[in-house]
């Protein structure tokens, strides 16, 4: 800590008790914005679903409550995520104290770097690998079969792939972060590049649907992304000596 003063672990828990109220209010408010809106807000979130379906099959609901716990479930997400900045800037004013100057020089550009890429990575798994995979999950349908989506059901799954493709696209922060702590180095990158590709492609095929397209079209951008971050750690990793840990 660069303060001189040391300050009373109790002091940091009351502290620490007023960030996370504030936080609390903030998602509170979120949620009712949002569930105000939240008809809109899940036809929104089924889009891709709706543009794939036939004009005959709806979304289902299986219980009487489902719909709304749906919205509820909804309007909850939703408001996080209208409470982000909120709950950046306590997480923020909480640590900046703690920090040197150089550590609060970079770790806004950083936080700023990670939701853009968070939010890059929901917005393609939504405007481009959704309406591939729904369109062949929905072509396994023909006369006699037909799909009975639930409400809950997608929503689970849309939730989860999307926070998975905004996990996936913090590649290139991940890649600066491990040559800045000389866990590899940029050449053992380039040098492996093939290997990452393989593995890239391994890893698109077990997150999305299993045809080429869909696999193509979620690997293409991480091979991307792995660039990205190579590129990244060039330009903001200062070449320093070596350290005897650090895969080479």
């Amino acid at each position: 800590m660069n303060n001189e003063e040391k300050i009373p672990f109790t002091s940091h828990l009351e502290e620490l008790r007023k960030r996370l109220i504030t936080c609390f209010i903030a998602i509170g408010i979120g949620f009712v914005l949002a569930f105000s809106v939240k008809e809109w807000l899940f036809h929104l979130l089924t889009a891709p679903l709706i543009s794939v379906m036939q004009p005959d099959e709806k979304l289902i609901f299986t219980s009487l409550p489902e719909a709304f716990f749906v919205y509820l479930k909804v309007a909850f997400l939703s408001g996080i995520l209208l409470a982000i900045p909120v709950i950046l800037y306590q997480f923020w004013i909480f640590i900046a104290p703690g920090l040197y100057s150089e550590e609060r020089r970079h770790l806004a550009p950083i936080m700023a770097l990670s939701i853009f890429f968070f939010i890059g990575g929901g917005l393609f798994g939504y405007s481009v690998v959704f309406p591939i995979g729904f369109q062949f999950f929905l072509s396994f349908a023909t006369d006699t079969i037909r799909p009975l989506l639930s409400m809950r059901e997608y929503l689970s799954f849309a939730s989860l792939f999307l926070l998975v493709f905004g996990l996936v696209f913090e590649l290139p922060l991940v890649l600066v972060f491990l040559v800045k702590l000389h866990i590899v180095s940029i050449d053992f990158l380039t040098r492996n590049r093939k290997y990452a590709i393989l593995v890239i492609f391994i890893i698109a095929a077990i997150l999305s649907p299993p045809d080429v397209v869909s696999q193509t079209l979620m690997a293409i951008p991480m091979i991307a992304l792995y660039e990205i971050g190579i590129l990244g750690a060039r330009i903001f990793v200062r070449n320093k000596p070596q350290d005897e840990g650090q895969v080479k």
